[in-house]
């Protein structure tokens, strides 16, 4: 069924301009435009990004930008919804604290929110305070009914009905704690693995690198973890990774590379190095900033059933023809709007919460 409301309209409309501005940017026309306030302040805020938080590099600021062009499409948005009632929504006031790992990794739950017509109150991430306001205030203009659906706070949290709450697995403690009462979704450390069976393409292996070094690998949904036949031959998917060498020259990543290698030399442990990602063989999830871990196996269905045991701390899974719901090589950071992290049906949540 298509839904007319204005929140979806307004939608629609942000992802029309995200996608023109990212095509200005592709083709390097932005600077005949920039007497359009908002392509200009656009382009500003990519710039200024890293100032704020050195690993938002203009690069992923576009690259996030163009995702969520791509994303809010009429289409996509209808084909979205159409499992839903919105209609019985009890409009409520909803408080969102957000992560700041990657550009506008929190906007997901902010657009559940506001297109099921509830209110937002929002504490940023204090290292994402820049994007999503910048979204917001575009959505204002737009579509003046969000004037007052969003509220971003700096202070305690009052006056709410519900929390969704994105943490580490510290503060996700302290969250199930403090917001006990309420109805919530409380969210952790997350990580993705890819399952190789030494028949990927040269081609496969290279979109595997997206997956990887996207964003640094801070995301949730970055593969932090390789799983390789017995007999793999660990310098195929070195050579396939080449054409990211370059990330080695942003500063930051260099401090974690140059830091990380000499903990692991410094230790003893057995390490494998091309130049600027780091290959440990180890057991858990969640590798360090330009490392990757890796495990060998040799039977399909016990690492299935190890996964299974573990899919609480697993966001995706790449792979090709290993196991339902898998990820094709190359698209962990290119979620539809009903991938939901943790596998969380939000709008589920906010409709069925009164």
């Amino acid at each position: 069924m298509t839904h007319s409301n204005p929140s979806i309209e307004a939608f629609v409309k942000l992802g029309n301009f995200l996608r023109t501005f990212c095509d200005l940017v592709t083709t390097n026309t932005i600077s005949e435009h920039l007497n359009d306030k908002w392509i200009e302040r656009f382009k500003t805020e990519a710039e200024r990004a890293q100032h704020y938080n050195g690993w938002f590099s203009e690069e992923n600021c576009i690259h996030a930008f163009q995702e969520w062009g791509n994303t809010l499409t009429k289409e996509s948005i209808d084909y979205w919804l159409s499992g839903y009632d919105l209609e019985s929504n009890k409009e409520k006031t909803v408080a969102l604290i957000m992560a700041g790992n990657i550009p506008l990794v929190g906007f997901h739950d902010l657009l559940c929110v506001l297109i099921t017509g509830n209110k937002a109150l929002v504490k940023l991430s204090s290292n994402d305070q820049k994007l999503i306001p910048l979204l917001i205030d575009y959505l204002t203009e737009i579509e003046p009914i969000f004037n007052d659906r969003v509220t971003f706070t700096k202070e305690k949290l009052e006056n709410y009905d519900a929390v969704i709450a994105t943490g580490s697995n510290n503060t996700a403690r302290y969250f199930e704690y403090y917001f006990s009462k309420k109805p919530n979704i409380i969210r952790k450390n997350r990580n993705s693995v890819a399952v190789l069976n030494g028949k990927e393409t040269t081609e496969e292996l290279t979109a595997l690198g997206e997956d990887i070094f996207r964003y640094f690998g801070l995301g949730c949904r970055s593969v932090s973890k390789i799983y390789i036949p017995k007999d793999y031959t660990i310098d195929t998917f070195f050579k396939a990774m080449f054409p990211y060498s370059d990330i080695i020259n942003h500063n930051k990543y260099a401090n974690n590379y140059d830091y990380n290698k000499a903990v692991y030399l410094m230790s003893e442990f057995k390490i494998l190095d091309n130049g600027f990602l780091i290959l440990k063989q180890e057991e858990s999830f969640g590798s360090p900033i330009a490392s990757l871990f890796y495990e060998y196996y040799d039977d399909i269905s016990s690492l299935k059933s190890t996964l299974k045991n573990q899919e609480d701390k697993i966001q995706c899974i790449v792979s090709s023809g290993f196991t339902e719901g898998e990820i094709s090589f190359g698209n962990t950071q290119k979620p539809s709007l009903s991938d939901y992290a943790d596998a969380i049906d939000t709008v589920d949540f906010l409709l069925r919460t009164s």
